[in-house]
């Protein structure tokens, strides 16, 4: 299966999630920003740290799949780096709620918002990014104005991204004991919609 444009267009209630495992085993392995963990670990261990918070199934899918958009989207992995904003909650967001609930697209849309969002309303969170995070924020819009923070805690899914938006900023640990993508496949399939 190819993981392009093209591809994705194609993609079944069959298809997606042979599609999602293709993508952390051919894909997974690369750098993750400039954290000391690749990409597949960053998605594995925030999976393991909603497990570990007693998460939903639903929001377990969506931390482990939280970043999934930097692999399907239309920019190079490198962007983020290089000073573009690959808005890759979005391209994450999109392919994942044509098969999975709001409850797992939904959080992953979210899960850059939130990160603006805790930075706007938590004198503490922004000093807790790791570097590459703080590079990111200032791309991705930096603070939120009033409205901005009012849309986003209007969403009904403003909670579940704000713990994910935890889950992500504490998988980035190296060599930390994790459960593979394999052994969330199961849940994968019957969480489909």
């Amino acid at each position: 299966m190819n993981i392009n444009t093209a591809g994705r267009s194609s993609l079944t209630r069959q298809t997606i999630v042979p599609f999602l495992l293709e993508i952390f085993e051919t894909r997974g392995p690369e750098s993750y920003l400039g954290e000391s963990v690749s990409m597949a670990e960053h998605m594995e261990q925030s999976a393991a740290c909603a497990y570990e918070d007693g998460a939903s199934d639903e929001l377990i899918i969506a931390a482990l799949l939280h970043d999934i958009g930097h692999f399907i989207g239309d920019f190079e992995l490198d962007a983020l780096e290089n000073g573009i904003d690959n808005f890759h909650e979005d391209s994450g967001a999109i392919i994942l709620e044509r098969f999975y609930p709001p409850e797992i697209s939904e959080p992953v849309r979210l899960h850059v918002a939130a990160k603006r969002y805790l930075c706007t309303v938590d004198d503490h969170y922004y000093d807790k990014l790791s570097a590459a995070s703080v590079n990111s924020f200032n791309l991705q819009g930096g603070k939120m104005s009033a409205s901005e923070v009012a849309e986003f805690e209007a969403n009904p899914h403003h909670k579940a991204a704000i713990k994910l938006r935890h889950y992500d900023d504490d998988g980035k640990v190296q060599g930390r004991t994790i459960y593979k993508i394999d052994h969330y496949q199961p849940l994968l399939e019957s969480l489909l919609s």
